[in-house]
């Protein structure tokens, strides 16, 4: 004899339960979509300073994060640009980007100027660079090829940077005085021929000044 099926007996939620448990879902739906939204504004404003469009005739070639080199540091007020020569003579930028972007590499620069007067963009602007010692913090700094030991910029690359410095200027509403060597800062001879002369030094942030399109 097959004994009937017994009827289990479930208890119903009441209506005040489902309505919290609705709750419940509700509520966690907005914070999901709320820290998704945050995390995607901070992830969309990382390749670029707020407000300022890199111009198409800079090449964005941006380095790994690395710890060392380009650390992700989010970098505040800038209050000069800092000019480098990257001491390797008939070195391109590529080559020097490339270096940068080594595992192992502690130094960095947002721009590097080439020998054609390329212009290779290595740290997003809203980034700490590794080039400038204790003025990493407030500056924007550029590395310059040059062709040969003297360390002077030949003249495709001057014309690139006087264009460089003088878009970073407008951007960041600074005056030509506001470029800076790397030798102002520590003392460091670079950029070699530009501290050897400072004639020369003076020339290029007039050339700056008197820039236009």
């Amino acid at each position: 004899m097959v004994d009937e099926p017994k009827t289990i007996q479930t208890e119903q939620p009441s209506p005040e339960k489902r309505s919290l448990k609705r709750g419940d879902i509700t509520a966690a739906a907005v914070v999901l979509v709320i820290v998704g939204f945050v995390a995607g504004v901070l992830l969309l404003g990382r390749e670029e300073k707020p407000g300022i469009r890199v111009p198409d005739w800079i090449d964005q070639q941006i380095i790994g994060i690395n710890g060392t080199g380009r650390r992700s540091t989010v970098l505040g007020t800038v209050n000069n640009i800092a000019v480098h020569y990257v001491g390797n003579p008939g070195t391109t930028a590529m080559q020097n980007r490339n270096y940068f972007n080594q595992p192992t590499t502690t130094v960095s620069s947002h721009f590097i100027v080439g020998l054609d007067g390329e212009i290779v963009q290595c740290v997003p602007l809203d980034e700490v660079s590794s080039a400038t010692n204790h003025r990493n913090s407030d500056t924007i700094s550029i590395e310059v090829c040059h062709p040969d030991t003297t360390g002077k910029f030949n003249e495709k690359t001057y014309r690139s940077l006087i264009r460089l410095c003088r878009w970073l200027c407008d951007e960041y509403g600074l005056e030509a005085t506001d470029l800076i060597r790397h030798y102002d800062v520590t003392g460091k001879r670079c950029p070699l021929y530009y501290v050897e002369h400072p004639d020369a030094w003076d020339q290029l942030v007039q050339d700056v000044a008197n820039y236009e399109e």
